[in-house]
């Protein structure tokens, strides 16, 4: 049995969610068709979007961006590569929902992505 983890988010466009992530992640997608989109991360990890009208079984819609009932975490090293990340997302026009703010668990920011989830970058307390 593999433990190989994935995750998969139904989204509106794969093509639209994999150009976003894309650059987020800094890398491309290993897989894409215009049903499905997956990114493989540099701890194995897997990252999948797929069409939200094809999934078996039916799912619904979002309604707005603020619809969320999760969100996908980037842990990052220290607070300055935090910051640094947030700089490059705000300079190329990512959705932030929350700037750069000290929380318990350690220093963080969440984006938005096109399909309303929300993407935490963070570095824990030591």
């Amino acid at each position: 049995m593999s433990h190989t983890p994935y995750l998969i988010w139904y989204v509106e466009n794969p093509a639209i969610s994999a150009e976003f992530y894309a650059r987020l992640l800094g890398k491309p997608a290993v897989e894409s068709s215009p049903t499905f989109a997956l990114f493989v991360l540099d701890n194995g990890m897997k990252l999948g979007f797929w069409l939200r009208s094809g999934v078996i079984p039916e799912v619904q819609s979002a309604t707005s961006m603020q619809t969320c009932s999760g969100e996908f975490g980037l842990a990052l090293q220290s607070k300055e590569l935090v910051d640094q990340q947030y700089r490059t997302l705000c300079e190329q026009g990512f959705h932030i929902l929350l700037e750069p703010v000290m929380l318990d668990f350690g220093y963080t920011f969440v984006v938005c992505d096109p399909d309303g989830h929300r993407l935490r970058i963070f570095a824990p307390n030591d």
